[in-house]
């Protein structure tokens, strides 16, 4: 069986592009990230929704209550969506972790590179993978995925065969949806990145 799913990046918060949010940090969405994720709601009204599932985050369960109010649907938590374990880094500002050399190798090197006690990127997307496949395994209609940024690049990566060195060579805007067809045993295939939709 196959199914449609429409990855969704959390709305905008006040903390973004200021703090690496990761796991710490309760974020709130701010006035521009809930006008940014009704819109989105409004797009995809007519879609055919069937499910939403969310990462247990402050930023992305909002994102998802909101879809969920537009579309009639009740959001439901999945961990395997969750942000990516960033370990000591959490919750540092980028101003800051810019002067570290380990970091700047995690961002030349996501394959590969490891996270100060966290979690490396093959494994964030391993576990966002086997989410796919088991709403494939399911059918139905069309699914909305609520999570992260780097979750969301890494799949989409990993579905195109692209090395997970090269997941900063795309966008993944706030309340954008990229839309995948999930078939199951890892195999998916691209319709669209990044879509405000």
């Amino acid at each position: 069986m196959s199914v449609l799913i429409g990855l969704v990046r959390h709305g905008a918060h006040d903390d973004l592009g200021t703090w690496l949010s990761g796991r710490t940090r309760d974020i709130a969405l701010n006035a521009a990230g809930r006008d940014q994720t009704a819109a989105l709601s409004h797009r995809l009204a007519g879609r055919g929704i069937a499910a939403i599932a969310t990462s247990p985050r402050r930023r992305t369960i909002e994102t998802a209550a909101i879809l969920g109010q537009g579309l009639g649907l009740t959001p439901v938590r999945d961990d395997a969506l969750d942000e990516i374990d960033f370990g000591a880094w959490s919750g540092a500002r980028f101003a800051d972790l810019d002067g570290d050399p380990a970091w700047r190798h995690w961002n030349a090197a996501r394959g590969t590179a490891p996270t100060p006690g966290g979690e490396t990127m093959g494994a964030a997307v391993s576990r966002a993978m086997a989410h796919l496949d088991g709403l494939a395994r399911q059918g139905g209609g069309p699914v909305l995925c609520v999570s992260h940024c780097d979750v969301i690049r890494g799949v989409i990566a990993h579905v195109l065969g692209l090395p997970l060195d090269n997941i900063l060579r795309f966008d993944i805007d706030p309340a954008s949806v990229s839309w995948v067809m999930a078939h199951g045993q890892g195999m998916a295939h691209v319709l669209t990145i990044n879509g405000r939709e």
